[in-house]
């Protein structure tokens, strides 16, 4: 999977996207005036450099993804962890809950996910 890195605004344009595909650009061009108050060219110009990173594509007007949301934001999440971590997600996981403890939901969640993503 490719790394996508994205600004604030490229990724709140993204989210817009995700909520909508597929989606026409004009559908774009109008959700992004309201949501960010851009004009026709900045929509236009924003959805180019997403789509020449691999987000997404615009074929005849229609915008769809190459890389869903929760895809995106997996990638993104495992980059975090190998960048700040050296790749360890138990030493996230202690800094994570270092300043709070988990819930008794939070804690069956996680270890429902070891069993059934763990080996053995």
């Amino acid at each position: 999977m490719p790394d996508i890195q994205l600004g604030v605004i490229e990724g709140q344009f993204a989210d817009l996207i995700w909520e909508r595909e597929p989606v026409t650009s004009s559908e774009l061009v109008k959700a992004a005036e309201t949501a960010f108050g851009w004009k026709r060219t900045t929509t236009h110009t924003v959805l180019k450099r997403l789509c020449e990173k691999g987000l997404f594509k615009n074929t005849r007007g229609t915008v769809t993804s190459l890389i869903s949301r929760p895809q995106f934001y997996a990638i993104q999440s495992r980059q975090f962890v190998k960048n700040t971590f050296k790749g360890s997600l138990p030493a996230f996981l202690a800094a994570f809950t270092q300043s709070s403890k988990l819930t008794s939901e939070e804690a069956e969640a996680i270890r429902k996910l070891i069993d059934e993503t763990g080996e053995g």
